[in-house]
């Protein structure tokens, strides 16, 4: 594998010296004047502009637009169109993942509260949490085909935006139709998977379609998308011994060297979503907009197992008496509302504000459980019903530029307020029915998990161009966060019959803290094609309701609030160089990050031949990532039509100090769990013509640890994090001006690894869509 790193961080390389050696770089070189370009991840740039240049913001950018998605990615859910963006990965196990988390730079797949991701003014992150779980942002509030384009903004840079953009923020645009239109698209996608004792075609099929249109000053745009999918098994069962009367234990250790035989499969999930959404846009002036949106996403699904034991007595199937094959069987219906409402002006004046609120509200979110197994393969009637509905947050914003100098003048001061409420709200009931029964079970508790966090804040930030070629941006952020109500009750069981032996519950204390975060940024426009800049940013991180308050035990999971945590404290910066070519760029970005009172998760086996986590959030005393990231892409290379883009990220990601730590070995100069050392993408398009475009890219992540004390070393089993290198085809033929065919394959090699849960095999695309 370490071949695969150097191959694939080598191709990233030879991309930035393609781009360089094109005779466009060369002549540019020799002092020619090449044209001022926006340089994107597209040929050309199409569409609303990059968010960093509607915002004046300091941050080093990478941005993709709707042209290149549909040439280049197998598209299925909204998170797929940052696929080959550079540093960046989601977590995404299968189509129509609920938990799909985006992994930065410095920060990995259980980090959902270090990162923003916004659908125009509607919040898409979900600071209810920062986990791989309910933590993850709504992203099937977003239908892949109303997607304009789609920019990230790399670190803390911006004080318009909190801490949680310590790993950055991803912004999509959405689009509005300028005149009457209709769409309709279908995309079936099939997923060959074989591991262990699990052999399956696994089907999706989505549906999508469109209507909008404007009248005068109205806009209006109203979208559907229903989704049915099947994914490969997100769990396995394991024993430490083979079950006694049985046969077809697969032996295998656990990721620290346990053993942990595979008895069978879990999660393998079937779900039916729906997301409807509705998009209205009145100009009340010509300076002035009014937007409305309204997003409603439905989710039933039901998760079956599938054993690989068989009983030598009677030959037939069974589950050994194992009770992980509970944790894999369930259901669970989800209907969850967002809302947003803004008034923006645009008035290219010297002043300019915008006035926005969102609301997403969990209106019913019900998973049901059996306790445990029976002889066979059976399930116990009686179980548990876990609850989500209730659970709500609420974020809004006044914002402000004044320009004293006019549009494009020396200064441009941007200001505003912000206030957000997140309640957590999450009861287990016990049931005698789990299927059937009420979703209150028989009202008595099993646990319950609520709380408060809200948060006031106001920034200040000021781009100044002090003299030609130079620009300096300063700037801060003062946040006022207080965590209340919070209140969590557990019980011990009989775990044979599910009946509680006892209770324990705790009102929590309230909580509170103050923090500022400065800004500041320097770019300097050496010419008109290299730009140099540097920025610093201090990010304060507050805890989220699930960190402090939420208890959970699910399956070979078990989770334990720590209601005594601090904010974490970042301090980021970054020195970058750029060289911008005739229809493309290469960068050049030193990183760095220090990360104090880290709020980190950290999981250990409750015994050593096992698979049953004991899961905790510490503040770990020091954290130090230190990287390089080089990204490239360039139009015509070599010959018209082939486009060319790749990065290569390297990050040394150390603890430094952990106070905290009970372990026998310190974990001081170990590796911060969940960051890879290195990330790379590749992508080749061709476009030979108008009507087609082939696209062969790759993507690689190196090795990371699951431990703080880097105990992990055992890879390709359950529950490890591998590294992977994985290739993708797509092609896209355009019938006419009206009609698109698509065709593709994602993991082509059918390279099986392992990032906790199994992630998927090699999955064929294909999608007709029609736009009138």
């Amino acid at each position: 594998m370490i071949r695969h790193s150097i191959l694939c961080g080598a191709s990233a390389l030879a991309v930035a010296a393609a781009c360089l050696a094109s005779p466009a770089a060369a002549a540019g070189a020799n002092g020619d004047t090449l044209p001022d370009i926006e340089v994107t991840a597209d040929r050309v740039g199409a569409g609303a502009a990059p968010i960093k240049d509607r915002q004046n913001l300091p941050q080093t950018a990478a941005s993709v637009t709707k042209e290149t998605i549909d040439a280049q990615v197998n598209v299925i859910d909204s998170e797929d169109a940052v696929k080959y963006l550079p540093s960046l990965f989601v977590r995404k196990r299968n189509a129509g993942d609920t938990q799909p988390v985006l992994a930065t730079r410095t920060w990995g797949v259980n980090s959902s509260a270090r990162t923003l991701v916004y659908a125009d003014d509607i919040l898409l992150s979900a600071l209810i949490a920062n986990n791989n779980t309910i933590g993850a942002p709504r992203w099937g509030l977003v239908a892949p085909e109303e997607i304009e384009r789609v920019d990230f903004l790399y670190g803390p840079y911006a004080a318009a935006f909190p801490g949680n953009s310590i790993g950055g923020v991803l912004q999509f645009t959405t689009r509005m139709p300028d005149k009457f239109e209709w769409s309709a698209k279908q995309t079936t996608a099939w997923q060959t998977f074989t591991q262990y004792g699990t052999s399956k075609l696994l089907p999706t099929t989505q549906t999508s379609g469109s209507i909008g249109g404007r009248s005068e000053a109205f806009s209006w745009l109203l979208s559907g998308n229903f989704q049915d999918s099947y994914s490969q098994p997100l769990t396995y069962v394991t024993s430490a011994t083979a079950p006694a009367g049985t046969t077809g234990t697969y032996a295998a250790l656990n990721r620290t060297g346990g053993v942990a035989n595979v008895v069978g499969a879990g999660g393998l999930l079937h779900t039916d979503m729906v997301n409807l959404k509705s998009k209205f846009a009145l100009d009340i002036t010509p300076w002035l907009r009014a937007t409305y949106t309204a997003a409603l996403w439905q989710n039933i699904g039901r998760s079956d197992v599938d054993t690989y034991l068989t009983a030598t007595a009677t030959g037939r199937p069974t589950f050994g008496g194992l009770s992980g094959f509970a944790s894999g069987r369930y259901s669970i219906q989800e209907r969850h509302l967002a809302q947003s409402l803004s008034l923006k002006t645009d008035m290219k004046d010297v002043f300019d504000w915008d006035v926005s609120v969102s609301r997403y509200d969990v209106l019913d979110d019900i998973q049901r459980n059996p306790w445990t197994v029976t002889t066979g393969t059976g399930f116990s009637t009686y179980g548990k019903i876990t609850r989500l509905d209730g659970t709500n947050w609420t974020n809004a914003d006044a914002k402000g530029i004044w320009r004293p100098f006019g549009p494009g003048g020396a200064h441009e001061v941007s200001f505003g307020v912000h206030a957000d409420l997140y309640r957590l709200s999450n009861p287990v009931y016990r049931t005698a029915t789990w299927e059937s029964g009420p979703s209150g079970g028989d009202g008595t508790l099993y646990s319950t998990s609520r709380g408060t966090t809200a948060t006031n804040a106001v920034f200040l930030q000021d781009a100044w161009k002090f003299a030609p070629g130079f620009k300096a941006t300063l700037g801060g952020r003062l946040e006022d966060w207080t965590a209340s109500n919070g209140f969590t009750l557990n019980t011990t069981t009989n775990a044979t019959t599910g009946a509680i032996t006892g209770t324990s519950g705790v009102n929590q204390a309230s909580v509170s803290a103050l923090r500022f975060s400065p800004k500041a940024a320097l770019e300097w426009q050496a010419t008109p094609d290299w730009t140099v800049s540097g920025a610093f940013g201090v990010a304060n991180r507050f805890p989220t309701v699930t960190e402090l308050y939420q208890t959970v035990t699910s399956g070979t999971t078990i989770i334990s609030p720590n209601p005594n945590l601090k904010p974490e404290r970042a301090l980021s910066g970054e020195v970058a160089i750029e060289r911008r070519l005739d229809g493309g760029r290469v960068r050049l970005s030193l990183f760095t990050e220090d990360t104090f009172d880290a709020l980190v998760s950290q999981s250990s086996y409750v015994a050593p031949n096992t698979t049953t986590l004991f899961t905790v959030v510490g503040n770990v005393d020091h954290i130090r990532n230190r990287g390089i990231e080089i990204a490239a892409e360039k139009n015509n290379v070599l010959i018209d039509g082939l486009q060319l883009s790749g990065s290569v990220t390297w990050v040394d990601s150390r603890i430094i100090a952990d106070r905290s730590w009970g372990g026998a070995t310190s974990v001081v100069g170990k590796h911060v769990p969940y960051v890879p050392d290195f990330r790379s993408t590749i992508a080749a398009t061709y476009r030979p013509n108008d009507v087609w475009a082939f696209t062969l890219a790759a993507r690689y992540s190196g090795r990371q640890f699951a431990t703080l004390d880097n105990a992990d070393v055992i890879s390709k089993v359950y529950q490890s994090f591998d590294r992977f290198l994985v290739a993708d085809l797509h092609a896209q033929y355009k019938l006419n001006a009206w009609a698109t065919l698509d065709f593709g394959i994602d993991n082509i090699a059918d390279y099986r690894y392992m990032l906790f849960h199994p992630f998927p095999g090699r999955t064929f695309f294909a999608s007709a869509k029609i736009k009138l």
